[in-house]
């Protein structure tokens, strides 16, 4: 299996645990989409990158359509994207995505668990050159041909194809999910979800204990009203 899933199978078995939460996020990205591409999914790729992970995860339609109305309105939320880099304990590099619209607040939150739980807030760049950005696409596969989808692909930017348990997964670099995206709807193949994730390029074993004190630590950030993504370099399963 390859190694960008293994991380993102046990961060987000945690990170979408709380339906709520999840619908919540969701929404959030919804909105800066729409802001970004406007309302139309078919103009619009992040907007139906948003669509086809609220499908995934059981969002109800109506809740999907309100999402994209409150951010049609021009009198609607802003959200920035900040990125945050801190350490956690044990030298754990910590990178926490954030959808807000109050940067003030935020980054004071954000602060307030690395004081509790352990680690610091550190300063931007000083832990991204740690980590590389994939996309991850999941889809239908049908009756398709593995190896010939492979060859297929590979000209929108395909780094692995494979089958883990009852999924199909296309790994890509960050910068060629437009690429990969429209590849796939090309092709006439369904895309289930897709995942913008942070992955290590170094990580950190811990012990039993110390996993208990970052997993905290990590679910107090996640707790955090304006996070949307947690990123680290432990290994945690």
């Amino acid at each position: 299996m390859g190694r960008a899933f293994e991380f993102r199978k046990g961060r987000k078995l945690k990170r979408w645990g709380k339906m709520a939460v999840t619908f919540t996020r969701i929404g959030k990205e919804i909105a800066m989409a729409v802001k970004e591409g406007g309302p139309d999914p078919t103009n619009n790729s992040r907007l139906r990158m948003a669509i086809q992970n609220a499908k995934s995860e059981n969002m109800p339609k109506d809740r999907v359509e309100s999402a994209i109305k409150r951010a049609s309105d021009k009198d609607s939320s802003h959200y920035d994207e900040v990125l945050y880099e801190g350490k956690g304990p044990y030298g754990v590099a910590m990178m926490i995505e954030t959808a807000t619209d109050n940067i003030n607040r935020t980054v004071a939150d954000i602060r307030a668990v690395f004081r509790k739980k352990g680690g610091e807030l550190g300063t931007s760049g000083s832990q991204e050159f740690g980590f590389e950005r994939k996309c991850i696409f999941k889809i239908e596969l049908n009756d398709r041909d593995m190896e010939e989808l492979e060859l297929e692909l590979i000209d929108f930017g395909l780094e692995e194809l494979e089958q883990v348990e009852d999924e199909t997964l296309i790994t890509t670099d960050f910068t060629d999910f437009g690429n990969m995206q429209k590849g796939l709807e090309s092709l006439g193949i369904e895309i289930v979800s897709v995942d913008k994730e942070r992955i290590p390029l170094n990580t950190v074993e811990l012990n039993a204990e110390q996993k208990e004190e970052v997993n905290i630590l990590i679910e107090s950030l996640e707790e955090v009203e304006d996070v949307q993504n947690v990123f680290h370099n432990a290994i945690l399963d």
